[in-house]
């Protein structure tokens, strides 16, 4: 008998929950849709099966969005993870549904970071110059200078023709006081501030970082959109440093773990940030797992006298013992010298062009690899509003003809096929009025 009374108890608590989930659903569909929510629906017909259960989920998303603290918080995690003060009672389902609405509503603005220090500062606006001539969704640019810079910094912005597209927001130089002198003198310069990106910008969910010497040959967009292609698992995305093992140097040279074959190039670095922070990572120090901001000076007392890269020899290390956590994406997205000075070694880009051009080594400014200063010098020669094929495309062809003596020469096609591309697409949204 108290076996039955149990079970009686036990179904009516579950017809009482399901009854108020029902009713629950009836006032979210009788509520006013909040404004917006229209304008994404009339992308298909509301006649078919498809359109009736997006728009149905459409309403329901922005329904909770407004019971909820901060969406990009909890947007790449699962429910039981979310903090308190994130979302309603409803937490399960409003989980499945902010899933579903944004795998097909990406976020409408892009977060792009970059840290400059020293004579950095004309390299850095040629690389945010590029990162604007082509980038279609709205850009957010965190630029962390030293102090002297800022006014430069503001001065140079605020001439670019943003058409109310780009913000920006400068940030000092910062590092964790008790360690800051060591942090200072790894490797070069302010390098490491990109480690502590994820604990300094604590509001922003997802990021692009690229170091000041990159030049976007195609919309940051792009990139952008392999943020969901993550798995589960995946944190970031880097590309190798190599693709022939037997010029690499990590493979050669490294006196530490790195990830993969040839180790990763940090110069452009996507990252889920919300996923960072609340990533415990393994690790050779401790049994237990460490999050980011307990893992990275462990790191470096350690391993201090192996490296020799900084910030990137502390990254292949830690993605050596995380590899799952890791997106690798092709050597186009990331291209430098060592891709064509001992012949080219690129076959992606071989077959689809350059993406990414990456001038380290301080080839923009010397006359060692010239094909790659002549791209550098007309995307910073560039007036905006002027015919992107007579004022870039055409000029920088006919400079690096001149190029073909040297091994990147030889296939400076290369480094113009997606730069066309990029023209063409651009010249075709204008034309549509977007």
């Amino acid at each position: 008998m108290r076996r039955f009374a149990r079970v009686a108890l036990l179904c009516l608590g579950c017809a009482v929950c399901s009854l108020l989930y029902g009713l629950s659903q009836l006032a979210l569909s009788l509520e006013q849709e909040p404004g917006g929510g229209g304008r994404q629906r009339q992308a298909r017909d509301p006649a078919t099966p498809g359109a009736r259960r997006q728009a149905g989920t459409e309403r329901l998303f922005l329904s909770y969005s407004v019971r909820c603290k901060n969406l990009s918080v909890s947007f790449w995690n699962s429910y039981w993870m979310l903090p308190s003060d994130v979302c309603g009672m409803n937490c399960f389902w409003e989980a499945a549904f902010r899933y579903d609405y944004m795998k097909t509503h990406p976020s409408e603005k892009m977060h792009l970071a970059v840290v400059a220090c020293g004579e950095r500062l004309e390299e850095t606006a040629t690389m945010l110059r590029s990162a604007i001539i082509f980038s279609i969704k709205p850009l957010h640019f965190h630029i962390f200078a030293e102090d002297q810079l800022h006014e430069s910094f503001k001065d140079i912005l605020d001439e670019f023709p943003y058409e109310g597209k780009v913000n920006y927001t400068l940030y000092p130089i910062t590092f964790p006081s008790e360690s800051a002198a060591e942090w200072k003198k790894l490797f070069k310069p302010c390098a490491s501030q990109r480690l502590f990106l994820p604990l300094i910008l604590k509001n922003v969910d997802s990021l692009l970082y690229v170091d000041t010497d990159i030049l976007f040959l195609r919309p940051v967009d792009d990139i952008w959109s392999f943020l969901g292609k993550f798995n589960s698992t995946q944190i970031a995305a880097m590309a190798p440093e190599h693709e022939e093992p037997r010029i690499g140097w990590y493979n050669r040279f490294a006196r530490h773990p790195y990830y993969g074959v040839t180790g990763i190039n940090s110069g452009v670095m996507l990252m889920n940030m919300t996923r960072i922070r609340r990533k415990y990572f393994k690790n050779d120090m401790t049994p237990v797992r460490l999050q980011w901001g307990e893992i990275l000076m462990p790191l470096l007392k350690k391993y201090k006298l192996n490296i020799t890269w900084g910030d990137q020899d502390l990254l292949n290390i830690m993605f050596f013992h995380n590899p799952e956590s890791l997106y690798v994406f092709p050597c186009q997205w990331n291209y430098r010298p060592d891709h064509c000075i001992y012949g080219s070694n690129c076959k992606a880009a071989e077959e689809e062009g350059i993406f990414i051009l990456h001038g380290n080594r301080g080839v923009y400014h010397d006359d060692k690899q010239p094909t790659f200063r002549a791209v550098y010098e007309a995307i910073k020669n560039y007036s905006f509003g002027d015919d992107l094929v007579h004022s870039l495309l055409q000029p920088l062809e006919w400079e690096l003809q001149k190029t073909t003596h040297t091994y990147c020469g030889r296939v400076y096609k290369i480094f113009i096929k997606q730069l066309t591309k990029s023209i063409r697409d651009l010249h075709a949204r204008r034309s549509k009025g977007r």
